[in-house]
């Protein structure tokens, strides 16, 4: 963990669910969770398809609304104000939401506008944020011509355009190549190091345990372990008697049932 930390959690959710109506039912997606996420830290969250990751980051950043409980994030209530919320954070979902048409430059320069800085200074954060994402040899072409890599990169930047308090990160990685990969685990650390907390949600097990401080694993909708990567490998290892040291897939498989694929770069990837 770094970054300077301030007073009082990044992210506080207590009790918090979000069920859906069906043609059979109620479905709850997440059944009641209880997270608290320090300032300055990189937080992984960790679950097979379906456990409820997504669901949960669209509800803590308001993309979604909360069916019960409750959440803070960055001292601000969700749900009472979801306006205040948006204004401290950075949100890089799966897809990138990019119009490839525009050059990265541009891009970053409209995000700045948008959120109210002038042409000037909309100009220099647009710079600071190509130099920190290291594309700014590449900042005025169109994000048409730009690799996978390069485009997750500058998706990145979007959301750190409004110096956000909490960075959420779904998925960051999916689908990029092994060389990729290790680029984006690099910025991520390069923004945390800032002071920028990171939720970071992945089905990458080797990514939680390279950049994750502390994490937690959802499966069907409920946390089933917690604690630092260490710490939750210690446990498994003293629990089973263990006379070797497991992996974070040991924990993962101990703690969901769930197997694993070998993925491209040497990253285990968990499959529902």
């Amino acid at each position: 963990m770094t970054g300077t930390k301030a007073a009082g959690a990044a992210i506080e959710a207590t009790g918090l669910v979000k069920s859906y109506k069906t043609k059979d039912g109620t479905v709850d997606a997440v059944r009641g969770i209880d997270l608290r996420v320090e300032p300055g830290e990189v937080f992984g969250f960790l679950g097979p398809n379906g456990a409820g990751k997504s669901t949960t980051v669209r509800m803590l950043t308001t993309l979604l609304s909360i069916t019960s409980g409750s959440a803070r994030v960055a001292g601000v209530d969700v749900a009472a104000d979801p306006s205040g919320v948006r204004h401290k954070i950075g949100v890089a979902l799966q897809e990138a939401g990019l119009d490839e048409r525009q050059s990265g430059r541009e891009l970053l320069t409209l995000q700045g506008r948008l959120f109210g800085l002038g042409p000037a200074d909309a100009a220099s954060r647009a710079q600071e944020l190509l130099e920190l994402v290291e594309l700014t040899e590449s900042a005025d072409r169109p994000s048409k011509s730009y690799s996978g890599g390069m485009k997750r990169r500058l998706d990145l930047a979007t959301a750190l355009v409004n110096r956000p308090d909490v960075l959420f990160l779904d998925e960051p990685t999916t689908g990029l190549d092994p060389a990729s990969r290790l680029v984006i685990w690099d910025e991520v650390r390069k923004i945390n190091a800032r002071g920028t907390t990171v939720f970071l949600t992945t089905q990458y097990l080797e990514e939680a345990d390279q950049l994750c401080g502390r994490l937690a694993i959802i499966d069907d909708g409920l946390i089933v372990r917690e604690g630092t990567p260490s710490e939750l490998k210690a446990e498994l290892r003293a629990r089973r008697s263990l006379d070797h040291d497991p992996t974070l897939d040991d924990v993962f498989l101990d703690a969901t049932g769930r197997t694993r694929e070998r993925q491209a770069g040497d990253v285990q990837e968990v499959q529902a």
